[in-house]
């Protein structure tokens, strides 16, 4: 039998995780070092593996109930390689640091079990209800695998350069930077869309770190609850929930 496809062959690797192409990730596993990962995103594997659905501390139950925002992951376990994947959505692997990385847990795919997530609010320049957002916060030492619809674009931020992006269209950023949630409009049409041009929230970012920005403004429908899209369209529900607990961990 002949075809192009066998060219599309397992990409061998001594490294832990390993981009098979730009959409498939390969993690490799040795017994001792779990990997959690987005419920459902498991593709193929080789070797004895276990998948079992990783809980949720009655903390994390509440935030996600309260926020919308939380890891919904599954533990995968023993010895051998998994592959994942999500949509065909663009992998990028990232190594967290002591500073930390701050992302949309919509966005993640896998992660090192060693690392620690817990959910942070996100305040608008308003401070009303219903003008914020909901973020994961990751920190400790390990590796996490992010995805993106399309290439993604990487903005330097500096303290004499702060950058904004669209808040729909923002990934992640580096847990030290300060941000702030903000539409460039009165505060009288907060919930609306700016003007005619179609541009609504923002996050302003200022400090030292990084940004991660996709060419997207939206994830590829998934899960979608009928009746709740114009909310999103104006910043409210689960996703615009603002929380009394000013850029602290949600309790």
């Amino acid at each position: 039998m002949q075809s192009p496809l066998f060219g599309y062959t397992e990409q061998q690797s001594a490294e832990r995780y390993t981009a098979q192409n730009p959409q498939l990730l390969r993690v490799a596993l040795t017994g001792h070092d779990d990997v959690l990962a987005r419920k459902g995103s498991m593709v193929a594997y080789q070797g004895l593996l276990e998948f079992d659905g990783e809980y949720q501390s009655n903390p994390q139950q509440r935030a996600r109930a309260h926020t919308g925002e939380g890891l919904d992951l599954m533990r995968c376990s023993g010895q051998g390689t998994v592959f994942f994947a999500n949509l065909a959505q663009y992998i990028h692997v990232v190594d967290v640091d002591q500073d930390g990385l701050t992302v949309d847990s919509s966005y993640v795919l896998a992660l090192d079990s060693a690392l620690h997530t817990e959910v942070v609010a996100v305040d608008s320049q308003y401070g009303i209800s219903g003008s914020g957002k909901y973020q994961t916060n990751v920190s400790g030492r390990g590796k996490i695998a992010l995805m993106t619809s399309g290439q993604p674009l990487v903005l330097q931020v500096t303290p004499d350069r702060y950058v904004s992006a669209d808040a729909d269209a923002v990934v992640a950023w580096s847990a030290s930077l300060r941000v702030q949630m903000q539409a460039q409009t009165y505060s009288s049409g907060i919930r609306r869309r700016r003007g005619n041009t179609g541009e609504g929230w923002e996050l302003s970012f200022l400090g030292q770190g990084i940004v991660l920005v996709q060419p997207s403004e939206v994830m590829p429908p998934q899960n979608a609850v009928i009746g709740q899209g114009m909310a999103a369209q104006y910043g409210v529900g689960q996703q615009g929930a603002h929380g009394q607990n000013q850029n602290n961990a949600w309790s």
